[in-house]
């Protein structure tokens, strides 16, 4: 065997020229399997022998050694719909299965292709490798990205959805988060214009292992727009007209883009009328000349007015709109407290509420006006420094107090309802901008009232007397107790001096009783009128709350005044004209130091000069006849009868002493004893 083995070769050298075989070698690469013939042919020259086991044996150390993970690269030797196989070196070919391919793989490679891929897994069985095609280009992106982050160069990527806080970006299939305050160096209103545009921006964050990147646009267009920006603010001053594009618009003003700066063009400096929202006269990007109010270079803040560039119509006013001049305008605005109307573009006055109706409690404006009525104003005043005009309403119609008096005249009878309730008194409107006041004390003679609500409420309906009307002061004063006899006329009404009347004891007084008649009506006993002996004091005699009988000796109409005796009830001889004057200087019934004094003297003198009982008939009856004033100095009379006995002179002065103490100590009752009618 050996033999014909040598002979093969003897042949192969002998029929084939050297020179060929050489250029052979160079042009065909040797293979490991082909080293290992040849170095086994070597050693099969020198044994007669090949051992294939050694051979096996060196190839398999002299291939390279692969692991999962790896990046590898080779040439595609096969293209199936159950994938790609690709010869990368390996002992046998990797598959990249067809999932990692959408739509036909051989559209997106075929044999012969040089790619790159990953190994996923690798076995040392017979079994093929398993690679990804997808995770190389991954892992090169990756490698990219990871390059620009450390370089700071800017990429290039799709916005592909709007997320939480700003966008998604693709970046050759790895995605990144773009954060709305990086996209532009100014504000954004809308994320939605961005999808699907192509964007260059900087990772400013970046961790693969985290797959986490931050992109930021606005650090690229901040270099442009400060570059624009302060060729901007070079070129600007106060003053000065420019020129600028909408920008945006909100409720309050208009952005104006400058040329990388931005100035507000607020929605006062707009027009010099009234503009309730800047869509009415601007929309987003439209180009307008502005004027720069206001410049404040260091925060870079700029004011701007659209206005000013044209005429000031309050230059005018004063010539256009005269002092009482009526004229027709139309309403812009509408609040609580009245109506704004304007009467020219840029000029608009107030109607305020107390303006629009003669009525004391008019409707609120709202419910009266809307915005864009026209109407009839007339001017009241003009003030051109602070650009106002007040304008009224009602000045154009009838004021209803000019008629009140031959309406309604004083003593006439009114229907009305209570609008309002105070501490004095109760409002009643007799009809719309006309209200009547009845005070706490005209409202009823029965009792005397703390407050109104004790027997009113408010929206109650009620009749009153007019009282008093002044129509330049406009007011009206009104009763309600007019309507109903008081308790004294209808007690003079049924009652006359001489009559028995029946009362109750109400109050004491040094001087006598108060004694209860009616609801709000009052008579005095003298202490003098309630028995025939000598009363130190009323309550020896009477008590309170005692009911009696007591007979009239007088009635005083015009003091409203009561005269009453206990001591006369059943005797008709009995004078029903009470002569003590006890109440002509003290109202209610609180008698005088004179009239006390003369009435103690005058008492005396009787007793002790006239005995008998038909000669002090007979003075009684000439005192009663006498005028008020004859008998007021018939005290110095009395003195003189005095005199003619000492004791009895020093005695009724002591008593007279005593009777005045006590008349000064009850002044303050008598104040309140005025006997009137509650």
């Amino acid at each position: 065997m050996t033999t014909e083995v040598n002979n093969e070769t003897e042949e192969t050298k002998t029929g084939v020229d050297s020179g060929s075989e050489q250029n052979e070698q160079n042009d065909v690469k040797t293979s490991p399997v082909q080293s290992a013939v040849e170095s086994g042919s070597d050693d099969t020259h020198n044994s007669g022998e090949i051992d294939f086991g050694a051979i096996l044996e060196q190839f398999e150390q002299e291939q390279t050694v692969y692991h999962a993970g790896e990046l590898v690269e080779g040439k595609v030797v096969g293209v199936s719909e159950r994938g790609v196989l690709v010869d990368f070196g390996y002992k046998s070919e990797g598959v990249i299965p067809a999932e990692e391919f959408s739509g036909n793989i051989e559209d997106q490679v075929t044999v012969g292709d040089t790619i790159e891929a990953i190994i996923k897994t690798i076995h040392s069985g017979d079994a093929p490798p398993l690679l990804s095609r997808s995770d190389a280009l991954s892992r090169k992106v990756w490698n990219d990205i990871e390059a620009a982050y450390n370089s700071e160069t800017p990429i290039i990527g799709k916005i592909v959805d709007k997320t939480k806080g700003g966008l998604k970006v693709d970046i050759n299939g790895v995605e990144a988060f773009l954060p709305g305050s990086q996209i532009d160096s100014r504000p954004i209103r809308s994320l939605d214009t961005y999808i699907g545009q192509d964007i260059e921006a900087r990772i400013i964050k970046f961790s693969r292992r985290r797959n986490n990147i931050v992109l930021s646009r606005k650090v690229i267009t901040d270099v442009e727009i400060n570059a624009q920006k302060a060729e901007t603010m070079s070129r600007l001053d106060v003053g000065y007209v420019v020129e600028g594009a909408v920008k945006n618009l909100t409720e309050y003003g208009a952005f104006v883009d400058l040329g990388g700066i931005d100035g507000l063009l607020h929605v006062t400096d707009m027009s010099w009328g009234r503009i309730q929202n800047p869509g009415e006269l601007f929309k987003s990007g439209d180009t307008v000349q502005v004027k720069v109010l206001k410049l404040d270079r260091d925060k870079e803040k700029i004011s701007l007015g659209y206005k000013q560039l044209q005429p000031d119509p309050w230059s005018t006013v004063v010539e256009v709109y005269d002092v009482g001049s009526h004229i027709k305008g139309k309403v812009s605005s509408v609040t609580d407290y009245g109506i704004f109307v304007e009467l020219e573009p840029g000029v608009e006055g107030l109607v305020h509420v107390s303006e629009i109706s003669w009525s004391k409690r008019s409707t609120s404006p709202k419910k009266l006006f809307h915005r864009g009525d026209d109407v009839d104003v007339q001017v009241l005043g003009v003030d051109t420094e602070e650009k106002r005009i007040s304008l009224g309403m009602k000045q154009l119609q009838d004021n209803p107090w000019d008629t009140v008096a031959a309406r309604y005249p004083v003593g006439s009878k009114i229907h009305g309802k209570i609008r309002n309730l105070t501490d004095f008194g109760a409002f009643v409107e007799i009809e719309d901008g006309i209200d009547g006041l009845v005070h706490v004390s005209d409202i009823t003679w029965a009792k005397k009232l703390k407050h109104p609500k004790e027997l009113l409420k408010k929206d109650q309906e009620v009749e009153a007397i007019i009282t008093h009307i002044d129509t330049v002061g406009q007011r009206l004063s009104l009763s309600m107790k007019d309507l109903t006899p008081s308790a004294w006329e209808s007690f003079i009404a049924t009652h006359k001096p001489g009559d028995t009347v029946r009362g109750k004891v109400s109050r004491f007084t040094s001087f006598g009783v108060f004694v209860e008649l009616g609801e709000g009506l009052e008579g005095l006993c003298h202490i003098s009128e309630l028995a025939e002996e000598r009363v130190e004091k009323p309550d020896d005699i009477v008590q309170i709350g005692q009911e009696m009988d007591f007979k009239i000796l007088r009635i005083e109409n015009e003091d409203q005044k009561i005269g009453l005796s206990y001591r006369a009830v059943g005797k008709d001889d009995e004078p029903i004209i009470d002569t003590r004057q006890y109440t002509s200087v003290a109202k209610g019934g609180m008698a005088s130091l004179g009239e006390l004094a003369n009435l103690k003297f005058g008492s005396m003198a009787s007793e002790e000069t006239q005995p008998e009982e038909p000669e002090k008939e007979e003075t009684v009856e000439a005192k009663a006849e006498e005028p008020a004033a004859e008998q007021t100095e018939e005290a110095p009379a009395a003195e003189e009868t005095a005199e003619a006995e000492e004791n009895t002179v020093e005695a009724s002065t002591e008593e007279t002493a005593e009777v005045s103490a006590e008349t000064a100590e009850e002044g303050s009752e008598a104040e309140e004893s005025e006997q009137t009618s509650a």
